[in-house]
């Protein structure tokens, strides 16, 4: 990405302040809100955590997700046709090993407040401002600190379409390409606004082991394939460049022992729009496959972004094995086509409780210093 540095961001989440939090759960429990101020409060959370990503020395930061619900419950809010019975929680096949890991999961006060009812009508799009106001909040933080590089996350077609449950659409790929049509005007709206757009995809990888668990693997590979090309359509308007997207198997506590390998998934996934990937390498599950794309091989019109740090534990990586892992994926790729990342958010669904806030915060400094190690043995 830059011939002396190697860059380094996240993948959207980011802890949102307690009184937010408390806003946020009031609103999806039908309570009544004072609009303006719920706005202005999320105007003021926006301005701080940019400010706060730059002081972790974060070199492409976004609004931490202050305005939305969940990455992907959010649509909600903003698209008609979800209606009717909720969806709390999916089947993980990990978790059915293992049912204490499935309780200490699904107890998280952020995962039990989460709303995702079923698709029970046409999807439109309702408020095509939301985007736009997003945009105008990041946009006015990032340049009162003279910084233009910017993200903003959106849920991708595939990940709505797995966790709002079709209950009007005859086929899976009719309801998946109505999703595109709506969606597609939040993701013009980030793009217009000089963002980069991040495309959330954990139908891609999660989806392995809960959703789409009863397929075969040529089955599932059709499945994201119809998935993959119904986010191009929805990014048709959007340069390549101006585009990322996040591979996840899924960023909860669990045992992880049935998630699909990426040596079965990524010649599919190169074959999305979007120039810039990014995955999971840093825990325990997903460290080693540094060493399977370096046998594979990375397309040479894509730019990696691999986790070298996890949002998980409270555990600060230290800085110097953060560029040992930097430097391990510039094997994989030339250090000009490789970005530094997080394995997922830090905070998925509005109050979850997965790490000490100023924890993660520390973690995003220890990625940046790391960054600038490994880029002085890279770049010399």
């Amino acid at each position: 990405m830059s011939n002396n540095l190697i860059a380094c961001t996240h993948t959207g989440s980011l802890p949102r302040p307690d009184d937010l939090i408390q806003l946020m759960w009031a609103v999806g429990d039908g309570i009544p809100v004072d609009e303006a101020a719920l706005e202005e409060r999320i105007a003021a959370a926006i301005d701080a955590i940019v400010g706060r990503q730059l002081d972790s020395g974060v070199t492409v930061v976004n609004d931490g997700e202050m305005s939305k619900p969940s990455y992907a419950t959010y649509v909600k809010d903003r698209l008609s046709g979800f209606g009717g019975e909720s969806v709390q929680d999916y089947h993980f096949q990990d978790l059915v090993d293992f049912p204490r890991s499935a309780e200490e999961v699904l107890n998280n006060p952020g995962r039990r407040k989460r709303s995702a009812p079923a698709c029970t009508g046409p999807i439109e799009m309702i408020d095509p401002e939301a985007a736009r106001r997003d945009m105008v909040k990041l946009v006015k933080a990032a340049s009162a600190r003279g910084h233009d590089n910017i993200f903003s996350s959106a849920a991708s077609p595939g990940v709505v379409s797995i966790f709002f449950n079709n209950n009007f659409y005859d086929t899976r790929e009719e309801y998946v390409f109505a999703i595109v049509e709506a969606m597609r005007h939040e993701y013009e709206a980030i793009a217009e606004a000089g963002a980069v757009v991040q495309l959330d995809c954990p139908d891609l990888a999660m989806g392995r082991h809960s959703s789409y668990a009863n397929l075969t693997t040529e089955e599932f590979r059709s499945t994201i394939a119809v998935n993959i090309e119904a986010l191009n359509h929805a990014v048709r308007n959007i340069p390549a460049e101006q585009l990322r997207m996040h591979l996840c198997w899924g960023n909860y506590p669990g045992p992880h022992n049935h998630d699909v390998p990426i040596a079965d998934i990524i010649d599919i996934v190169w074959s999305a729009k979007p120039k810039t990937v990014l995955f999971e390498g840093a825990n325990p599950r997903h460290a080693h496959e540094w060493a399977v794309l370096h046998e594979l091989g990375v397309p040479n019109d894509k730019v990696i972004c691999p986790g070298v740090i996890e949002p998980q534990s409270n555990y600060i990586e230290h800085p110097e094995l953060v560029a040992q892992r930097i430097q391990k994926w510039a094997e994989v790729t030339d250090p000009e086509r490789l970005m530094a990342g997080v394995d997922c958010g830090f905070s998925v669904h509005v109050g979850i409780k997965n790490i000490d806030p100023d924890v993660a915060f520390a973690k995003l400094a220890a990625l940046s210093q790391g960054c600038e190690i490994a880029s002085k043995r890279l770049f010399g």
